[in-house]
């Protein structure tokens, strides 16, 4: 009821701030037998975390993952497993101006009316800090699925601003500190990004996930739809205010003869649907996008309330992302493998007996 858990088989539930003294999670229904080290989630918490650049938040945690139970000799027992990751970089000092005051477009005001109590250092639970745990979680999510299925889920940044990629080139997407799959664009982003961190403000942003190799199957026809849950799912990290599956918005202006996806024998000839047809996936890549606010968090003067109802001006100290979209591209990763994840064994355990029926249409002509 808290909705501090994720999932029905394979259930996610997290737990921290982000200045208390740890973050965690624990995970339930998790299959055994997977192999899973504290080395193996160090790749993925590190294209997370802040202080990578000089593009995000300069704070500089160590993530290092405590394995508490569920795992014996280096595989998974199937029983919960606990991860801890303790908080070693926190300046709560930055943020002991703003404990009595409602900052503008956070959630501050609005815990303090659900709960009447709020951890305001660095937004408590409501910080991005939380979802180091999501990313944690799906590294054994993500090794399970390609294990089993041969899935690939990867995300990358679609818009930054104004900014879109002229080409798509997965091959450079983790050569830079954007996650941009256009190298040639690199450098110019490098200098909006500085300009924009000069004067202070901060801007919106696009992440694409691609996840290649999903059978078809996978969702329920009503409630349960893997759009739907995936939506969900993506709509719950930090930030984010609007989600797309496949052509998504710009659906709005295609005809019915450009938006369905024909299908031939030798495979699909398009993919509007982003891999998802009547809540189920298609067998073709399941593509959802994200639309991310700018960061709230401005040292720029802003108008609000305090506790007392009196108008103040608020200045956010601290260190804080001019673009928390370029951190959120990992997360959204994590949220998308989570969610197949959790599908993969739901459709395991009704339907294991239902085998592949024919024509079994490929995913591309």
């Amino acid at each position: 009821m808290a909705g501090n858990t994720f999932g029905t088989l394979f259930a996610v539930t997290t737990f921290g701030e982000s200045h208390g003294p740890a973050i965690g999670c624990v995970i339930d229904g998790c299959p055994p037998g997977v192999e899973i080290a504290p080395a193996d989630f160090v790749a993925d918490l590190e294209r997370r975390a802040t202080g990578k650049s000089r593009h995000t938040s300069q704070r500089r945690e160590a993530d290092e993952v405590e394995i508490l139970s569920g795992v014996y000799q280096g595989r998974t027992t199937g029983t919960p497993i606990a991860l801890l990751i303790r908080n070693t970089d926190a300046r709560s000092k930055d943020y002991s101006n703003i404990e009595e005051t409602f900052r503008p477009g956070h959630a501050d005001y609005t815990y303090w009316q659900k709960y009447g109590i709020r951890d305001p250092r660095g937004g408590g639970r409501s910080s991005a800090r939380e979802t180091t745990m999501r990313v944690a979680a799906a590294v054994i999510a993500k090794r399970w699925l390609a294990e089993h299925y041969g899935i690939r889920v990867r995300a990358y940044l679609a818009q930054l601003g104004e900014w879109k990629p002229r080409a798509i080139d997965w091959e450079v997407v983790e050569d830079n500190p954007f996650f941009w799959p256009d190298a040639e664009m690199v450098g110019q982003l490098e200098e909006y990004m500085d300009s924009l961190r000069k004067s202070g403000d901060s801007v919106g942003a696009r992440v694409t996930v691609v996840a290649e190799g999903v059978p078809v199957g996978w969702g329920e026809p009503i409630y349960g739809k893997l759009d739907a849950e995936l939506a969900a799912a993506l709509m719950s990290i930090n930030a984010v205010k609007g989600v797309e599956i496949g052509a998504g918005f710009d659906s709005v202006c295609q005809l019915g003869t450009e938006h369905r996806d024909e299908i031939t024998p030798e495979g699909f000839l398009s993919n509007n649907a982003g891999g998802i047809l009547g809540g189920i996936s298609s067998g073709q890549d399941v593509i959802c996008s994200i639309a991310l606010k700018p960061t709230s968090s401005l040292r720029l003067p802003g108008r609000s309330v305090n506790k007392a109802g009196e108008i103040v001006e608020v200045v956010t100290k601290g260190r804080h992302d001019p673009c928390v979209g370029i951190r959120a591209t990992p997360i959204a990763e994590a949220m998308v493998a989570l969610v197949l994840m959790d599908q993969a064994l739901r459709h395991r355990a009704q339907c294991a007996d239902v085998g592949p029926q024919h024509p079994l249409i490929p995913s591309q002509a």
